[in-house]
């Protein structure tokens, strides 16, 4: 059978002999996955391992040359490859293979042997795997700390090795080593131990009391501390001639193991995994939500790491969120600590006494301690070990940020399950072919739990019980009743009781703003809305939100932006139902006036609408420019759309056509077409209920113009000209319908009816004394003029609109203008001054964020380019108009584009002249 070596160096051997290798930093390559053999190793562990800061440019080539390598270089080895696995790689290894597991694996079988001479066999056993310094001729950052590493396991295997040769009375022979030892590692208390009995049992009883003496005043002068309990019991037993110190051995300390068993089908946390598995020992807290699986994942990685702690395995439930009650008390939990560790007489019972006893129990010693379920950092402090050798995890709801500064703990925030990692959980939990049978239905499952660990595990449980029932039926229930599905007797089984326990501690003012930020519209909230929502002052809010955040019932998104799961949003939207709606009519009224002055900045020359008046403190967040509204619609787009569902939903009908009226320029601009007719089709239907008479006539004229924009012009026409209809006697609403008629028209092939409407808004708007809207009219005309072939009308308007836009600081119709300028030019031959006036038109509608336009000027653009010779640039413009169509679904005139570049490439293939010639 082959062999690969970690303890002596990174070597592979086969029955033939040695195998190379190659490459030191290929040799590191093996040694990173050899160390987790049979787990899935990650990219980026992987690369820190092997590069560690100094990652090569090209790196992954270089890591799968050396995969391709190492493959071929472990051909000769039985059942053993590297395989190729979702997120990293795995080297498949039969266990026995690898001395460092097999070195692992006996020396926890010699601890755990009822038999000390089959224990000490097994420990020298592995003591005999040894071969020099691990790693030798390696040298990076990861090899460096997991070199300290396994010497140190080393050292504590010696160690037991020596507890077990004591054991079976070998003290006369490792005497001479144990001399050695001590003087090498004076300080090590475990060995002073040893050392004791093996002099007091070879006759020496003067020279171990005098060593003890020596050792006392050296850990005084060096460290300040005294002998610990294990050291000191050794001495007093010497001092009486304990006579267990002659017939039998120095007895060994107790070595816990109070891990509950592993979870079973447990799934993902690779990332989370990686981080514990990469440090030795170390501090951390991993907090999240209820039920997001934080103490899962501690007893998965505990039992598949626990060779990694010969001293023992510590667990308690603090019990910080639970039906129990109270949270445990430090000072119980440390009893039960003290007591597994061996010591049931002693004098300490405060709390301080306790936790100085637990530390010096520990003190060098290589044990796990999992404190779950935290409540607080008073809670967790006694608990925590003073040396660097133990290794804590901590889980709990609550960031407990004083152990982060004060004692270095590593924080680790847990989320949801990936949706391959939840179907990976339900297929495990349901058997792969009930899951590949339902494919649709068990995807409606995992989207409807949204990745949440507990309510995966509440929906298979239900599911593998009832065997008969199609998954359709759950994913039926859960899309309809949500929570109540997730509810159960047994309080640890119900999601909506895990996560009622996460309230505790909270004051009335954060369970008021958890409760209200259930019911707020949209799938995350910016700090500004949530002052409106909660009613609260700005900084009043900020500190209930930090406190949600650290219960893990709020996440924090970049941007100062907030979020909930779906579920616990539905859950906190039953805490208090019945103050929900005076918070949703704060936060609406604030999107909706803070939406209003964005879009005034946008386009300040808009015809005003009047607004429904904000609840009494709400005030809309002030925007300094075109820009930061720009960006501030961006941001909250989503928010605002589902305001208006929100809006819809409780029948405030003025609100509903008011949010749409906000969100036209920017979804003009952005090219927002189907988001447009969603928002106006909901105006439509409150118009009629609304209280504005104004209002019927906008929504209809909108709702035309957005169907417009999807081709579908019959259904535009009708609104349109229902808006004329409602319009009346108002020459301002006949002056602004006309002017969104013609563009209809055209794209429906009647350029007589265009050139009429376009004619009668412009009669209309010159008589209503506002120059912006008469400029507006005055490019309408001139374009469809130009469409008409009258060329002259045509430049005459444009030029005419061009001079009041500018004069007026409206750089919207500026470009509009621009555009309409460069077509006239580029229809009547001047392809230098259209590419002049397409250039300026596609300046102005960038700086505005006008995408929608920005698109078409674009491909406007390419014509004028392509008739002088240009065409490099011809094709740059189109490439960009291409992929902004194709971001705004403009499906059709992205294949328009691509024909358009497929031509302009056939044009320039050899031969294409010559037969042009020809024919």
């Amino acid at each position: 059978m082959g062999e690969l070596r970690v303890l002596g160096a990174v070597e592979a051997w086969t029955g033939s002999g040695r195998v190379d290798l190659g490459h030191p930093r290929q040799r590191c390559v093996l040694a990173a996955l050899v160390v987790d053999a049979n787990q899935v190793v990650g990219a980026d562990r992987l690369l820190d391992r092997v590069w560690g800061e100094r990652i090569p440019q090209r790196w992954r080539e270089t890591l799968h040359s050396y995969l391709s390598r190492l493959r071929r270089a472990l051909d000769g080895f039985a059942h053993t490859s590297i395989a190729r696995r979702s997120g990293g790689w795995e080297l498949v290894v039969p266990p026995d293979t690898v001395d460092l597991h097999r070195f692992r694996r006996l020396v926890a079988r010699g601890r755990d042997a009822a038999d000390p001479a089959t224990g000490v066999a097994a420990v020298e056993e592995a003591m005999a795997l040894w071969r020099g310094e691990p790693f030798t001729g390696l040298d990076t950052d990861w090899i460096d700390s997991m070199r300290a590493s396994l010497l140190q396991e080393r050292w504590a295997a010696e160690l037991e090795r020596t507890d077990l040769a004591l054991r079976v009375g070998r003290h006369a022979e490792i005497l001479p080593g144990l001399a050695v030892r001590v003087r090498e590692h004076p300080l090590d208390e475990r060995l002073a131990a040893q050392y004791l009995v093996a002099l007091y049992r070879n006759g020496r009883q003067a020279d171990a009391l005098a060593h003890y003496g020596a050792m006392r005043e050296r850990l005084a002068d060096e460290l300040g501390a005294d002998p610990g309990p294990d050291l000191r019991a050794v001495h007093r037993r010497i001092l009486t001639a304990d006579v267990t110190l002659t017939v039998g051995a120095l007895s060994r300390r107790p070595v816990p193991r109070q891990l509950p068993p592993p979870p079973p089908h447990f799934v993902g946390r690779a990332d989370e995994s990686g981080v514990l598995t990469g440090t030795e020992a170390g501090l951390f807290a991993l907090v999240g939500a209820g039920g997001i699986g934080k103490t899962s994942l501690a007893l998965h990685w505990a039992h598949r790491h626990a060779d990694r702690f010969p001293d023992g395995h510590l667990f308690v439930d603090l019990r910080g969120f639970s039906p129990a009650g109270e949270p445990l008390a430090a000072r119980d939990a440390l009893r039960g600590f003290v007591t597994a560790l061996g010591v049931v007489d002693h004098d300490a019972d405060d709390l301080d006494g306790l936790a100085a006893l637990f530390r010096s129990l520990v003190a060098d010693r290589r044990i796990l301690v999992v404190l779950d379920n935290a409540a607080t950092s008073d809670q967790v402090v006694p608990l925590l070990p003073g040396t660097g050798t133990c290794t804590v995890l901590i889980t709990g709801r609550r960031e407990l940020g004083s152990l982060v500064d004060r004692y270095g703990v590593r924080h680790l925030r847990l989320d949801v399950l990936s949706r391959d990692e939840a179907r990976s959980a339900l297929t495990g939990r349901l058997g792969r072919a009930r899951v590949d049978a339902e494919p649709e239905p068990a995807d409606d499952l995992i989207g409807l739990c949204g990745g949440h660990p507990l309510a995966l595990s509440i929906v298979a449980r239900r599911a593998s019980t009832h065997p008969a029932i199609p998954l359709a039926e759950f994913a039926d229930e859960l899309r309809d009743l949500g929570l109540e599905v997730l509810d159960d007797e047994d309080p640890a089984a119900s999601l909506p009781t895990v996560l009622s326990w996460s309230l505790r501690g909270l004051s009335a003012e954060q369970r008021a703003v958890f409760g209200w930020m259930g019911t707020a519209p949209g799938p995350d909230i910016g700090l500004p809305a949530a002052v409106a929502l909660s009613g609260l002052s700005r900084a009043a809010t900020r500190a209930a939100l930090g406190s949600l955040v650290s219960a893990s019932l709020l996440e924090r998104r970049p941007g100062g932006r907030f979020a909930m799961h779906d579920l616990v949003r539905d859950y906190a939207a039953t805490v208090d139902p019945e103050s929900a709606e005076p918070a949703l009519r704060r936060v609406v009224g604030y999107y909706l006036h803070t939406a209003h002055a964005a879009d005034r900045l946008l386009d300040p020359h808009a015809e005003p609408i009047r607004l429904t008046p904000p609840e009494s403190g709400v005030r809309p967040l002030p925007l300094p420019d075109h820009t930061s509204a720009m960006a501030w619609f961006d941001a909250e787009h989503a928010d605002l759309l589902a305001a208006q569902r929100t809006a819809v939903a409780h029948g405030w009908h003025d609100i509903v056509w008011q949010l749409a009226w906000t969100l036209t320029t920017f979804h003009t601009r952005r090219g927002y077409r189907h988001d447009e007719l969603a928002v106006w089709q909901a105006a439509v239907d409150a118009v009629a209920h609304a209280s504005d008479p104004v209002a019927g006539v906008v929504a209809h004229r909108v709702l035309g113009t957005a169907y417009g924009r999807l081709g579908r012009y019959v259904e535009a026409t009708s609104h349109l000209y229902e808006a004329l209809s409602l319009a009346g006697d108002d020459l301002t609403q006949q002056a602004l319908t006309h002017r969104h008629l013609p563009w209809i028209w055209e794209r429906r092939g009647d350029l007589r009816r265009a050139l009429e409407h376009a004619r009668l808004a412009l009669d209309l708007h010159r008589g209503l004394d506002r120059p912006v809207g008469e400029a507006r009219a005055l490019n309408s005309a001139g374009w469809y003029a130009a469409k008409a072939g009258d060329y002259d009308t045509a430049d005459r308007h444009c030029r005419e609109s061009l001079v009041l836009h500018r004069e007026h600081g409206n750089p919207t119709g500026e470009a509009n203008a621009s555009d309409s300028l460069g077509y006239i030019a580029q229809q009547t031959g001047r392809h230098d001054e259209a590419v002049g006036y397409y250039t300026r038109a596609v300046d102005l509608f960038r700086a505005l964020g006008y995408l929608y336009e920005v698109a078409n000027t674009l491909d406007s653009l390419g014509h004028p380019y392509l008739a002088l010779g240009r065409t490099d640039d011809a094709r740059a413009v189109w490439q960009d108009a291409s992929e902004l169509y194709r971001s705004q679904r403009r499906d059709g005139d992205a294949d328009r584009v691509r024909r358009q570049l497929e031509a302009l490439d056939a044009l320039r293939r050899p031969g294409r002249a010559a037969s042009s010639e020809d024919d």
